[in-house]
Parts: C-alpha cells; sequence; structure tokens
C-alpha cells in the first residue's frame, strides 16, 4: 500500500507541475517524435513535439507534411528546435522515391522525395505566408507547373574543390583532394564530385564529365576555399532550347593560357557541340561564378535564345530565366495580368536581358529596364536593336540606389 500511495503521490506531483519540478528539455542528440505540418521557405518540414516540458517547433529536412517522423536533436534554442530526420513512422501519401542518385547529400534540390503536384502546393503556401507577414491576407492562386520538374535547367554552374565531399557507398581509395560537383547542403567548403544531374540537359553530364577527366589527367589544380590556391574555379553551361547551342564559362584564379589552352582544345575536341567558351577570370576569394574580366576562346561569347517571338542573345554573365517553358509562360501571364493599352510607361526591374522587357515593348509607349549587372544590359540592348524595339531604355544600376536618384 506504501509503494502505491508513492506512486500515485509522485504521479500527482508530475501532473501538477509543482514549483521546484524540473521538465528535463531537449538537448543534443535526444530522439523527437515530431508530427509535420508544413514545409517552410528553406525547404525544411516544420512541425511540433510535445515533451513533459512542453512543446516545441522543430525543424528538419526531408520531413513532409503530413508525416510522424522521429527526429535527432541537433540545436535548440526556447522552443525551436533543429533536427535531423532519422526515421518514418508514418509516410505521407504524396512522398516517392527521388529520381537523382545524389538527392539528400546534394544541396541542389530540396523536394525531390516530394510529388511534384505536392511541391507546387508547398510552394504556392510559403508565398500566402510570405505576403501575409508583411501584408492584408492576399488570395494566392495555384501554382502554373511545367510539363516536368527534370530536366529543364538551361543553366548548371558546377564548382571545383579540393575538399570533395564522400557519399555513403563510395569506394574505398576515391580521390578526396578533387572534385568538380556542387556544394552538400550546408557544407560550402566541401565540393560533391556530381556524375549526373537529373534537372540539367542530358549534355550537360557528359560535358562536366569531361571537364572533370581532363583537368585531371592535366594536372590542374582545383581552387582551395580555404588556402585561395589553384587555378579552375567554376564550370558554368548554358544551352539554348531554340537552338540546341551550348555556352561553357570556364572560371579561372588567373588567365594562365599555358595551362588553360590545353584543355579547353581538347574539351572542345572531345565536344563538338559546345558552340562557344569563355574564359572568366577572378581572383576574389569568393565563390561566385562571375569574372572581374572575360576572354572569349572560341565562337560569339553567347548564344541565341527564342522566347514569346523574339530572339535574344544570352552571354556567359548575363542573367536569363532557367526555365525556358516556364519563362513563356511567365511572359504570357505577364502580358495578360497588365493589359497593356499602348499608352503605359513601363519600369522593368531587375530586368535581366529584357525578357519581359521586349514583350512589354511590344504592348506599351516605352518602357525602361534597370539592371545591375553590365553585361546583361548589354545582351538587352543588343536584343532590343536585333528585335527592332526602339521604345525601350536600359539603365545599369542599382534599383534601390536608382529609386533614390529618381525621385
Amino acid at each position: 500500500m506504501a509503494q502505491a500511495a508513492d506512486a500515485l503521490f509522485l504521479e500527482g506531483l508530475r501532473a501538477a507541475k509543482m514549483p521546484g519540478m524540473q521538465q528535463r528539455k531537449p538537448k543534443r542528440d535526444d530522439r523527437l517524435e515530431v508530427e509535420v505540418e508544413r514545409i517552410d521557405e528553406r525547404g525544411l518540414g516544420v512541425g511540433r513535439a510535445e515533451q513533459e516540458s512542453g512543446e516545441y517547433r522543430v525543424a528538419l529536412r526531408r520531413a513532409l507534411p503530413g508525416e510522424r517522423v522521429a527526429a535527432q536533436v541537433l540545436r535548440r534554442r526556447g522552443n525551436k528546435v533543429e533536427g535531423r530526420l532519422l526515421e518514418v513512422l508514418r509516410a505521407s501519401a504524396e512522398r516517392m522515391s527521388p529520381p537523382c542518385r545524389h538527392y539528400g547529400a546534394c544541396g541542389g534540390c530540396s523536394l525531390q522525395d516530394l510529388r511534384y503536384a505536392a511541391q507546387l502546393d508547398v510552394k504556392r503556401g510559403i508565398v500566402e505566408r510570405a505576403l501575409a507577414a508583411e501584408l492584408v491576407h492576399v488570395a494566392v492562386e495555384p501554382v502554373i507547373g511545367g510539363a516536368s520538374p527534370l530536366r529543364y535547367r538551361n543553366k548548371m554552374d558546377f564548382t571545383f574543390g579540393t575538399r570533395r565531399w564522400i557519399e555513403p557507398g563510395e569506394a574505398e581509395g576515391v580521390q578526396r583532394n578533387f572534385a568538380l560537383g556542387l556544394h552538400p547542403r550546408e557544407q560550402f567548403r566541401k565540393v560533391l564530385d556530381i556524375e549526373a544531374c537529373e534537372i540539367q540537359p542530358e549534355p550537360f553530364d557528359a560535358i562536366l564529365a569531361s571537364a572533370r577527366r581532363l583537368a585531371l589527367e592535366q594536372g590542374l589544380s582545383a581552387w582551395d576555399l580555404v588556402q585561395h590556391a589553384g587555378l579552375l574555379r567554376h564550370v558554368v553551361l548554358r544551352r539554348s532550347v531554340a537552338t540546341g547551342e551550348i555556352l561553357v564559362q570556364l572560371t579561372t584564379s588567373s588567365e594562365a593560357p599555358e595551362l588553360v589552352g590545353p584543355f579547353v582544345s581538347a574539351l572542345l575536341a572531345a565536344h563538338p557541340e559546345i558552340t562557344t567558351l569563355v574564359q572568366a577570370i577572378t581572383s576574389r576569394g569568393a565563390t561566385v561564378a562571375t569574372g572581374e574580366r572575360e576572354l572569349v576562346l572560341h565562337g560569339s561569347g553567347s548564344i541565341r535564345e527564342k522566347l514569346a517571338g523574339l530572339w535574344y542573345r544570352v552571354s556567359a554573365a548575363s542573367f536569363f530565366q532557367t526555365n525556358t517553358a516556364q519563362a513563356e509562360r511567365l511572359v504570357e501571364v505577364t502580358l495578360e495580368e497588365a493589359r497593356l493599352s499602348g499608352s503605359e510607361r513601363v519600369l522593368d526591374l531587375y530586368c535581366g536581358a529584357g525578357t519581359l522587357t521586349l514583350p512589354l515593348a511590344r504592348r506599351a509607349a516605352h518602357v525602361h529596364g534597370v539592371e545591375l549587372v553590365e553585361a546583361a544590359v548589354a545582351d538587352a540592348r543588343r536584343n532590343a536593336e536585333e528585335n527592332g524595339n526602339g521604345n525601350v531604355t536600359f539603365r545599369t544600376g542599382d534599383v534601390h540606389a536608382w529609386f533614390g536618384r529618381a525621385g
């Protein structure tokens, strides 16, 4: 009887959460069970975990709405926990096997294990919450999806590195001091060697493999992010949907023609489908593919793309929508919503190479495009001239600074 009474007494203390009774809060490596409610703007599944010490908001990758998952605590601040997915206890009906062999380790894609229609719903919810945080409630219409979530990108940027990320299951003895690919998630000092990328055009896979092979065969050094040393920094690939033209940009830390020349010659010999090749040279420490100066080593330095009945020249440094088919639809929707009569003066901010500027100019009195990147503005002006758009003006500059001057 005494033991039973003691047990009841202790249970009563726990239920009442009397002062002095310490409720243990989650610590690193603890296991929590989480009910996942949504995906946030970072691509993280966000949900709640009930503990004796209270309710905690948990964010973790690869956990989908409607799932119950087991998570390992990585860090906690107040009632917010960042975790790592350990096990899916109750799977979402929208969960699928990701098509890419690198998914999970690669930092490029966030939602490949979620069916595409559900991805569109997730993105709609992110936009709704972002608008609601700043404005009154705004109804967001369903997202207009593309034909496929795979092989849609017309541009990819790959990084050379000296610290290779080793994936689980890779053979022992793989080279660890050279890689060409993408950064692993949240590991910006390392590079994941990419064999194939499911969101880029298939010809890019072969070009990427040749660039890696030739660099190793010729003994060219990769850029070391810590030591700020090495020659090869980035390979940027662009492809035109309309013409099939391919642009390759090789970013290096110096001009080094005695090293770059043989590499470029061998790459062009292996891939005659490459229309133009540009060398971008930068000595900056930041991991950006743009250069302080450019040398056109093969072809014209740009490729031609057709969008909404207009032809565009796109150079290595120019911004152009990465999904050409969806860009076409974007132009259509923009023109439908703008309902221009022909008398308007229009501002196109962050105009890039004129993707929206030139179609708008067909229906407005005049369009002003503002863009920070000088190469993009040069492309935009050339595109306007080649398409016969005389009612456009392009300005180079930061949008915020330009508005200050204009005001």
